[in-house]
């Protein structure tokens, strides 16, 4: 059996008195099989409130997603937004500064930071170009980074992605940053499955998971109850594309593109999947799928495989 290596590596950053301002540092992992062919990389890209210790990287019954692609053959690297996980915090100057509709972490950044990491994986690699997993608002940052950098990308899955609506009639100021309990977090979890379902989030898996949340951030055990600060640009993205204002063009993407969500994700239905599908006009292939008894955090729950085997069929499919 192939041995599995798993490295972590921090991104440098850059002192906001350097002439270039402030840059942060960046966690970033990488997971593949020592036999594996490195020129295949996948890159994943993780939503609004968890980094990809939590996501890719976590194990349920001792495997992770990352270790299903690994097995397949792929190289595969996460890493942790600015203000998440092992990542440099925005420091306290920034925060301040900040304004209400431009709160840190927005997706004009965050694709900077996406960028930073594809150059420094195909530099370790030698591929040419990566293939991106992006969950939720990573969506957003990661169709910007496509629709700027399209030479970079090969495949693009957007899983349970944010699109495009017009829920709202504007976009509300919010705070820098925000905290995220433990139990906000299940909420959003177990809230869209349907009234006398058995659970699709296991307890045995959350309470694990719940524990390492917190220990993301040193300082929530010192918040009551014990929570999670992170950046509120995710945030604001979001309320921005329900405001009718998506903060990149589908049409500009030129990857294969697969849309892989929940039969039961309210944060992407039916009406956001058809949208998007027919806003991808310059995605030379495209597909629309729907995996059965799973919601937006279906990487987490009993549907999970089902996510696993579409992701790798279609990342297969460029080979």
């Amino acid at each position: 059996m192939n041995t599995a290596c798993e490295r972590t590596m921090i991104l440098p950053g850059r002192a906001a008195a350097e002439p270039a301002g402030w840059q942060p540092a960046l966690l970033l992992r990488e997971q593949t099989l020592a036999a594996a062919d490195r020129a295949r990389p996948v890159v994943y890209v993780h939503g609004a409130t968890f980094p990809s210790a939590l996501s890719i990287m976590f194990r349920f019954d001792r495997v992770s997603f990352a270790d299903v692609l690994a097995c397949v053959g792929f190289s595969v690297w996460g890493f942790d937004f600015a203000g998440f996980g092992g990542s440099e915090a925005y420091p306290d100057d920034r925060l301040a500064a900040s304004a209400p509709d431009d709160p840190p972490g927005r997706a004009p950044e965050a694709a900077r930071q996406i960028e930073r990491v594809v150059r420094t994986v195909l530099a370790e690699t030698g591929a040419a170009r990566v293939s991106i997993i992006a969950h939720s608002w990573g969506a957003i940052a990661a169709g910007r980074f496509a629709t700027e950098h399209a030479e970079l990308v090969d495949r693009l899955v957007l899983f349970a992605p944010i699109v495009r609506r017009e829920m709202m009639r504007e976009a509300p100021g919010l705070d820098p940053t925000r905290l995220v309990t433990i139990a906000q977090q299940h909420q959003r979890f177990v809230e869209d499955v349907p009234a006398g379902h058995p659970p699709v989030l296991l307890d045995r898996h959350f309470g694990p998971w719940a524990e390492a949340y917190l220990a993301s951030d040193p300082a929530s055990g010192r918040r009551s109850p014990p929570a999670v600060r992170i950046p509120n640009g995710p945030a604001a993205d979001i309320m921005a594309a329900w405001s009718g204002r998506l903060d990149y063009d589908p049409g500009l993407i030129r990857a294969p593109t697969a849309i892989l969500r929940g039969e039961w994700d309210s944060l992407t239905t039916d009406a956001d999947a058809a949208w998007l599908l027919a806003a991808l006009t310059g995605a030379p292939e495209k597909r629309d799928v729907k995996i059965a008894k799973g919601t937006h955090l279906m990487h987490l729950e009993e549907s999970r495989g089902d996510l696993y085997r579409a992701a790798i069929g279609f990342l297969r499919e460029g080979q």
